[in-house]
């Protein structure tokens, strides 16, 4: 079966958006992105509107799974589905889509040659991040090893367009109302420095951002220096260090958010709890569970609470 786009198509500048809409009517029509049915129910719990998905029909991806599980090692990047395949981004990162996707458009940056998931974020990722942001705002998001929510071994960064119920995220209506100020990275980080939400239980460090769509494409390099170094004093902010000057395997689990307005940084003590599991779009205030019956055990111990006890409480 021959993708709509065969081969590698370089980086095009302010074709990304047109390129996703594309290949997803193009995957949708093979069967290759297979589209995850859910409903989806507001749950509040303080003064966030946690958007929560409910499956319909998990058959269709366990039996992928099953499926994948039969051949070792399993890496559906390598080789990548031509069929959801977007576009290269750098020569060392391209774009696929999210084969199960819940939200539409959702799509992966990912390293072209292999990486563990487990690997620190580089230069490289946030330049291709940078170029992605560019042109399609929306909330980009890494899961930093199993109890961070990671599925795939294959280093890959993932970015949720704003469109319907994501047009603003739950957790943006309290970083508005929290005093959230520049963060500047620097090799000591102050007590001082960390901006943490009040309303938040869980350890977590926030930063605003200076993005500028427009000026990707000339000082994309600069913005990627800046975010790396805003990603590591986060890091840092939050107990987690590097052994070896930010080379190769990370030292502990976390989730990093990134919008075009702000980052944040939330270390992981474990993946699930009460049997539900959370990756970073769960601190961004969106929740998947596997049924209704799942749903009201969410209502019952609350969404923060369920964030408290992946991550770790406020010291």
């Amino acid at each position: 079966m021959t993708g709509l786009m065969t081969g590698r198509v370089p980086w095009q500048p302010c074709s990304l958006w047109q390129k996703l809409e594309a290949q997803t009517a193009h995957g949708l029509s093979v069967g290759a992105l297979q589209s995850i049915e859910t409903t989806v129910e507001r749950v509040d719990d303080g003064d966030i509107h946690f958007c929560v998905y409910v499956l319909a029909n998990l058959a269709r991806k366990e039996k992928a799974r099953t499926q994948q599980g039969k051949t070792t090692p399993v890496n559906p990047f390598l080789p990548y589905e031509e069929d959801l395949y977007v576009t290269d981004i750098l020569e060392t990162h391209l774009c696929l889509l999210n084969k199960f996707n819940v939200v539409d458009h959702h799509f992966l940056i990912v390293t072209r040659a292999f990486e563990p998931q487990e690997n620190w974020l580089t230069l490289a990722d946030f330049e291709a991040l940078a170029y992605c942001l560019g042109e399609v705002d929306g909330l980009a998001f890494f899961n930093g090893g199993t109890l961070a929510g990671a599925s795939q071994p294959h280093k890959h960064l993932q970015v949720l367009p704003r469109l319907g119920e994501m047009a603003t995220f739950p957790i943006e209506a309290i970083i508005r109302k929290g005093d959230v100020k520049p963060f500047v990275a620097a090799e000591t980080v102050l007590a001082s420095d960390v901006n943490q939400l009040p309303s938040l239980p869980f350890r977590h460090a926030i930063a605003l951002l200076a993005f500028e769509p427009n000026d990707v494409p000339r000082n994309a390099k600069k913005m990627a220096q800046q975010y790396l170094s805003q990603y590591r004093a986060l890091l840092t902010a939050v107990g987690i260090d590097s052994e070896n000057e930010w080379c190769d395997t990370q030292t502990a689990p976390y989730n990093l958010l990134c919008t075009r307005q702000w980052m944040m940084i939330v270390p992981r003590s474990q993946e699930k709890f009460a049997g539900i599991s959370v990756n970073s779009l769960g601190f961004a205030g969106s929740l998947l569970v596997k049924n209704q019956q799942t749903l009201e055990a969410l209502k019952a111990i609350g969404p923060v609470t369920l964030l408290e006890h992946v991550g770790y409480s406020r010291d």
